[in-house]
C-alpha cells in the first residue's frame, strides 16, 4: 500500500516481492480493508464529492466497493454533477437522489439562518431570492457580500439601508458575486490568486516558498482569506496546510489573472517544486508537468509528462499513463523536429505503446498508430533493444488483426534480434512470437519447437515483461503450445502444459496472465470435447475479466461458454450466446475461424444445418482472407456433415469435405483432426457398405495414436472401430 501511496517504508519493512499490478490490487484491498474495519468498530459515513473529476483508478476502487455490496454500518455518499455516467451497474442497494434548486422557501430559511436571523430589507431579500436562483453556493456568498459591502447597517433588530439601495449593487452572477468578494480583500488577493494557481489545496511551506513573503505578512493574509471563508485551514502552524472553501471560488480567482501573471506564477510554482520540493517532484511528476505546460516550458514539461506516465503504467494505472503521455506526445508538436526532438518522442510512444494495449485492446487503431510512428524514429537503429519493442507491438497488432504473413516477418526480426544481442530476457519473447504466429497458419510442428524453446529459455526473473508484453512469457508459451500439441496428437501433454501455464500466473499473480490461462484452459476442454469442466473454467475466466475489466477476455469467455452449456443440452441459450459474443468480437480477429466453428458446431446440435452451413461458408472465407487455417480441417469435416443433415443427402459431396479434411490434417500432421474426419468417414462408407475399407482408414490413424485413450475421441474411435470389425 505504502508503494502505491508514494510513502516511504523501506527502513521499518522490507519491500514486497511483487508484481506492480499486484501493488495496485492489494493497495485496492487495502483501502478498501480499512473502511470494512472502521465499519466493525463502529458507524461510519463515507462520503466522496465531486465525481466528475474522480481520476480512473479513483473510479475502479469505488466500482470495487459498490460491487461488494452493502458494508455493515456504513453509509456511503456520492455527488456529482448530473451529466456524469456512473461507471458501475445499477444495484438494489444504491439510490439515485436527483437534487433540485433550493425554492424560493428554502432559499428565504437559508437566509435567515445566514443573518442569524436578523431580517433583511425587503428589496434586498427580493433581489437575493431571484437574482440566485436557488444555487446554495451563491445564495451564501451573495448574503456575505452584502453584509460585508456596507450596504447594510444593523438597528432595533434587522438590516436597514446605509443609503440609496440600486438594483445593480448586487451581483447578477455568482462569477461577478465572488469576484466582488476578493475585490474587497486588497494585497490579499494576489495571494488569493497565487493560492488559486497552486490548486485547490496547498501547504503553508509550499507557498510561503513560493510566495516568498515575510513569513508575519504571509500569515496576516492568510488569515485575511480564512475569515473571508475563502479558505479552510487544517493543522496547526507551521506545518498547517489550506484548501478553497468550493473549487468555483478557487476558478474565479484563477481566471481573473491575467494571462502573463498567470504563466509567471506557474513558472516559478514549477521551478520551486523542482529545485525544493523533490520529494514531490520526484513521487508526483504529474503536478510539475501541468505547472511546466501552463508556464509553457515545453522541453521540462515533456519530461515530466513522460515520468508521470511511466509511473502510472507501472502501476499498471493505464488510462491514466496514456493521458499523460498524450499530454507530452501533443507538447512536442509545437517542438521543431530535431534529434533530441525524435528521441523524446520516440520514449513517449514506447511508452504509451503498453497502456494502449492494456486499455483498448491488442487490435486498437491507436496502438498500430503508435507503433508506426516509434518504427518510423527507429529505422535507422538496427538490432537495438528499441527497436525490439517496436517490433513487438506491431506484432501485436498483426495478430489481433489476423495479419498473420506480416506478423510472421515481424517475428522472424525479433527473433533475429533477440539472437544476434544474445539478450536471454527477449529471446522467450521472440519464440513465444514465432510459435503463437505459425499455430494460427496451421503449421502446429514448427509452433511446438519454438514454444517449447520458449519455455526452456524462460526465467520468472524476466516476468516483469509482462508491462511491455501483455502476458508474462512462460504462461504464454505454455498456453499456446496447448494450441500445437492437442491437434499433433499429444492431449494429455496439452493438459500438462495448461496446468503449468495456470498454475505459473497464479505464482507471479498477474490477472491478465491468469486469465488467459484460464480461457486458454476452456479451450483445451472444448478440444477433448469435455463441456462440463470447460463450463468451470470460462465461468472462472468471466468473473475475473469483470473484476479487472478486460473487454476482450469477456467476449471471448463468453462464446466459448455459449458452446459449453449448448453442449449440456442449453442449445438455443447458448447459440444466443455465442452470437451475441461474435457480434462484439473484430470480424478479422485471431481465432475468429474457432468460435465461428463453435457456432456451427451449435447449430448442429440444434439441428439447423442451413444455419451452420452458412457459419461455415464464413469461417472459410475467413481462412482464404488472412491465411488462419488451424481449424481449416475442423471446417470442413463439420461442413460434411451439415450436407449429410440436409434433406437432399449431399453425399458425394460430404464425402468430398471428409476427404479434404483428412488431406488437410495430414499437412499439418495434426492426428487428432485427422481422426475426427476419419469417424465421420468411417460412419458415411458403413452406410455404403465399405466397413472393410472404413476400418482399416481408421484403424491406421488410432494406431499413431500413444497418449489421450481417456479422451471422448479416441474412446469414441476405439468403440467405432469395434463395430467396424
Amino acid at each position: 500500500c505504502a508503494t502505491l501511496l508514494s510513502l516511504p517504508f523501506e527502513t521499518r519493512y522490507p519491500p514486497l516481492d511483487l508484481p506492480p499490478e499486484q501493488y495496485r490490487q492489494k493497495t485496492m484491498e487495502a483501502l478498501l480493508a480499512v473502511l470494512q474495519k472502521g465499519a466493525s468498530q463502529q458507524h461510519v459515513l463515507f462520503v466522496v464529492e465531486d465525481l466528475h473529476w474522480a481520476d480512473p483508478s479513483t473510479l475502479e476502487l469505488l466500482t470495487q466497493l459498490i460491487d461488494r455490496g452493502p458494508i455493515p454500518a456504513t453509509f456511503t455518499l456520492f455527488t456529482f454533477r448530473p451529466e456524469f455516467v456512473l461507471p458501475w451497474r445499477t444495484h438494489s442497494d444504491l439510490i439515485h437522489i436527483f437534487l433540485p434548486r433550493l425554492t424560493h422557501r428554502q432559499v428565504g430559511r437559508m437566509i435567515e439562518q445566514l443573518t442569524e436571523e436578523t431580517p433583511l430589507p425587503a428589496d434586498v431579500f427580493n433581489q437575493v431570492v431571484s437574482k440566485t436562483d436557488g444555487v446554495p453556493l451563491f445564495v451564501e456568498e451573495l448574503i456575505k457580500m452584502v453584509l460585508e459591502s456596507g450596504l447594510l447597517k444593523e438597528a432595533n433588530g434587522r438590516y436597514e439601508p446605509a443609503g440609496p439601495l440600486p438594483a445593480l449593487a448586487i451581483p447578477s452572477t455568482l462569477q461577478d458575486s465572488l469576484m466582488a468578494r476578493l475585490d474587497r480583500l486588497g494585497p490579499a488577493k494576489d495571494l488569493a490568486q497565487l493560492a488559486a494557481t497552486l490548486g485547490r489545496t496547498f501547504t503553508r511551506e509550499l507557498i510561503q516558498a513560493v510566495s516568498q513573503m515575510a513569513g508575519s505578512t504571509l500569515q496576516a493574509q492568510l488569515a485575511r482569506l480564512v475569515e473571508a471563508e475563502l479558505l479552510y485551514q487544517e493543522g496547526l502552524p507551521p506545518k498547517e496546510a489550506y484548501f478553497f472553501k468550493h473549487a468555483l471560488i478557487q476558478d474565479t480567482a484563477y481566471t481573473s489573472l491575467l494571462k502573463t501573471r498567470r504563466q509567471r506564477y506557474h513558472q516559478t510554482i514549477a521551478d520551486v517544486l523542482e529545485t525544493q520540493f523533490s520529494e514531490t517532484a520526484e513521487t508526483q511528476p504529474g503536478l510539475l508537468a501541468y505547472h511546466f505546460t501552463e508556464a509553457d516550458g515545453i522541453e521540462k514539461a515533456v519530461l515530466y509528462w513522460q515520468k508521470a506516465g511511466q509511473q502510472a503504467l507501472q502501476r499498471f494505472a493505464n488510462v491514466e499513463a496514456a493521458a499523460h503521455l498524450n499530454h507530452g506526445l501533443e507538447l512536442l508538436k509545437r517542438l521543431a523536429e530535431t534529434p533530441e526532438r525524435n528521441h523524446q518522442e520516440f520514449a513517449l510512444l514506447t511508452a504509451l505503446g503498453p497502456a494502449l494495449v492494456a486499455a483498448k485492446g491488442f487490435g486498437a487503431p491507436e496502438v498500430h498508430q503508435t507503433y508506426a510512428r516509434a518504427h518510423e524514429l527507429c529505422r535507422d537503429q538496427k538490432e537495438t533493444p528499441q527497436l525490439f519493442q517496436v517490433l513487438w507491438g506491431l506484432w501485436q497488432f498483426d495478430i489481433a488483426r489476423a495479419e498473420f504473413e506480416a506478423a510472421y516477418e515481424l517475428a522472424n526480426q525479433l527473433y533475429h534480434i533477440a539472437r544476434t544481442w544474445q539478450d536471454a530476457g527477449r529471446l522467450p519473447v521472440a519464440q513465444r512470437a514465432l510459435g503463437e504466429t505459425v499455430v494460427y497458419m496451421g503449421k502446429f510442428a514448427p509452433a511446438r519447437l519454438r514454444l517449447e524453446q520458449g519455455i526452456e529459455s524462460y526465467n520468472a526473473q524476466h516476468s516483469d515483461h509482462a508491462l511491455l508484453y501483455g502476458l508474462d512469457t512462460g504462461v504464454a508459451c505454455r498456453c499456446f503450445s496447448t494450441w500445437a500439441l492437442w491437434p499433433l496428437g499429444y492431449a494429455d501433454q496439452a493438459m500438462a502444459r495448461i496446468h503449468e501455464a495456470v498454475e505459473l500466473a497464479e505464482r507471479l499473480v498477474q490477472p491478465f496472465s491468469l486469465v488467459c490461462a484460464q480461457l486458454v484452459a476452456a479451450m483445451c476442454c472444448h478440444s477433448l470435447r469435455d463441456a462440463r469442466t470447460g463450463q468451470t473454467w470460462t465461468e472462472t475466466a468471466i468473473a475475473m475479466s469483470e473484476e479487472q475489466n478486460f473487454p476482450i477476455f469477456l467476449t471471448v469467455g463468453n462464446i466459448f461458454h455459449g458452446w459449453m452449456i449448448a453442449q449440456l443440452g442449453a442449445v438455443d441459450e447458448g447459440i444466443a450466446q455465442m452470437r451475441q459474443g461474435l457480434s462484439q468480437y473484430p470480424e478479422t480477429g485471431a481465432i475468429v475461424t474457432w468460435m465461428l466453428s463453435l457456432l456451427a458446431d451449435a447449430y448442429g446440435l440444434a439441428g439447423q444445418p442451413q444455419e451452420g452451413l452458412q457459419v461455415i461458408s464464413t469461417a472459410l472465407v475467413q481462412v482464404n482472407k488472412t491465411g488462419e487455417r488451424w481449424r481449416e480441417a475442423e471446417l470442413y469435416r463439420l461442413k460434411g456433415n451439415f450436407l449429410l443433415m440436409d434433406a437432399e443427402m449431399h453425399q458425394a459431396e460430404a464425402e468430398a469435405c471428409y476427404h479434404q479434411a483428412i488431406d488437410i490434417a495430414q499437412r499439418q500432421q495434426a492426428k487428432a483432426l485427422e481422426l475426427r474426419a476419419a469417424m465421420d468417414l468411417s460412419r458415411l462408407w458403413r452406410t455404403q457398405n465399405k466397413g472393410e475399407h472404413a476400418h482399416r482408414m481408421l484403424q491406421n490413424t488410432y494406431n499413431w495414436f500413444t497418449e489421450g485413450f481417456d479422451t471422448a475421441d479416441l474412446q469414441e474411435a476405439r468403440e467405432l472401430l469395434e463395430t467396424l470389425a
